[in-house]
């Protein structure tokens, strides 16, 4: 991947360059962007729209919560696609196939289909396609056949509002400890066995509580599904050019929301931090690493939903709405990570990855990886900072107009530099953490 020696200019500067371009950022948009832009209209609120505090009342119309709303528009969202639903059968078959048929080491290409290609290979793919998921994801095909013949299309038991987003939020850890903090990660029996029971979650929650448990409890759903928000050619799941910025506050808001993204921001700073010196030069078991993964998470969590809250002029229960209607403000630094942690691990070893796929298909013979990105150490430098500036810049826009909506006049400055601080303290350690390893 490269670290701090292969940065074209010096690394103090980089991180330096990379606050002020934050700093610069807010202040601008501190004194010329003085009202809301981003925010849905009324037609895009679910029921109607009835203003940003609306979601604090279970049921009670629509408002940015708007999360437990059909789609982004105010419309109906668009029935998935059988055609996708197919081909997203045949692509899990192939990929499953793999791991459980294929041999039993390393060398099993199912493996790196799992971390490399559904993993990391999500989230471009919601960024171009959208929540395309929703169409491929065998499970709610099953699901959907289960309800066809029971009579039951959503399931027998309510899933109920206040479970949120916590049991994705569970699946999302549930992942990145298998892939950062298990001591066999690599092994075909780990991945195997975590699969299995995915799987088998999974299908019987879609059995049991509907369509809904996908939206909410499917960790890789709920992921495509937040990151899809930035996709800048499609909105709900159809082919519609807009600005990205416009659909990020559309991101459902209910329990859990800030939970599992700090996950997937918190796990990725801690596989930075778990390839450093530091940590590498000592042995550390098992638990160690689990609590250490969990505590990136917490702490990302925790500073998140204190950096939310301080401002004044607002009620106690609005200031406890605040972490969740801010909670899309993490998702572009979320992106921005994945890009320039593991773009040269998606773009080089999904190659191998898919040439391995291809060989048991008997095809693929004769084709080698090009390792186009490791060849340019001081270009692949320059993006990882870049990714995570863009990342943050986005994140300090999307900030700062939900905080014209939410926050009362008098405090829609004031209210913000915590925010500003923290946004600030997110670019510092991350670029520290990928290029000083």
């Amino acid at each position: 991947m490269g670290g701090s020696t292969d940065l074209p200019v010096p690394f103090l500067y980089a991180v330096v360059g990379a606050s002020w371009a934050l700093t610069i950022s807010f202040a601008v948009l501190a004194f010329a962007w003085k009202e809301p832009r981003l925010q849905p209209t009324a037609g895009e609120r679910p029921g109607g729209g009835a203003g940003p505090w609306a979601a604090e009342q279970p049921g009670g119309g629509a408002g940015p919560w708007a999360a437990e709303r059909p789609g982004g528009d105010g419309q109906a969202e668009p029935a998935r696609r059988p055609w996708l639903a197919v081909l997203g059968a045949l692509l899990a078959a192939w990929f499953l196939g793999a791991l459980f048929l294929g041999p039993d080491d390393a060398s099993n290409p199912g493996i790196g289909a799992f971390y490399v290609l559904v993993w990391v290979g999500l989230v471009p793919l919601a960024l171009l396609a959208g929540h395309v998921w929703k169409d491929l994801s065998p499970w709610r095909s099953v699901q959907w056949l289960v309800g066809r013949v029971t009579g039951r299309p959503d399931g027998f038991v309510v899933y109920r509002p206040a479970w949120g987003y916590w049991p994705a939020a569970a699946g999302l850890f549930a992942f990145v400890w298998l892939e950062l903090a298990s001591p066999d990660a690599g092994s075909v029996d780990a991945v195997r066995t975590w699969v299995a029971v995915y799987v088998v979650v999974t299908v019987a929650g879609g059995v049991v509580f509907g369509p809904r448990w996908f939206d909410r409890a499917d960790p890789f759903d709920v992921y495509s599904a937040v990151v899809a928000r930035l996709a800048p050619l499609v909105r709900d799941r159809r082919l519609a050019p807009h600005n990205p910025l416009r659909s990020l506050p559309l991101l459902p808001v209910a329990p859990g929301i800030v939970a599992a993204v700090s996950v997937l921001l918190g796990s990725t700073a801690f596989d930075s931090f778990s390839a450093s010196e530091a940590w590498q030069s000592a042995a550390h078991s098992t638990l160690t690493t689990s609590l250490v993964l969990l505590l990136f998470c917490v702490v990302v969590a925790v500073a998140f939903v204190a950096a939310s809250v301080a401002t004044g002029g607002v009620t106690s229960a609005q200031r406890r709405a605040l972490p969740g209607l801010m909670a899309h403000s993490l998702v572009p630094i979320v992106v921005g990570y994945v890009f320039a942690h593991y773009l040269t691990y998606l773009v080089e070893r999904g190659q191998g990855v898919v040439i391995g796929l291809l060989q048991l298909l008997g095809a693929g013979d004769g084709l080698t990886v090009s390792y186009v990105l490791s060849e340019h150490p001081d270009l692949l430098a320059v993006y990882k900072v870049g990714f995570v500036v863009a990342g943050h810049v986005v994140a300090v826009v999307a900030a700062h107009d939900k905080a014209l909506e939410v926050l009362p006049r008098a405090h829609r400055l004031t209210g913000q530099l915590a925010m500003l601080v923290l946004m600030v303290g997110y670019t510092f350690t991350g670029i520290y953490l990928l290029l000083s390893v």
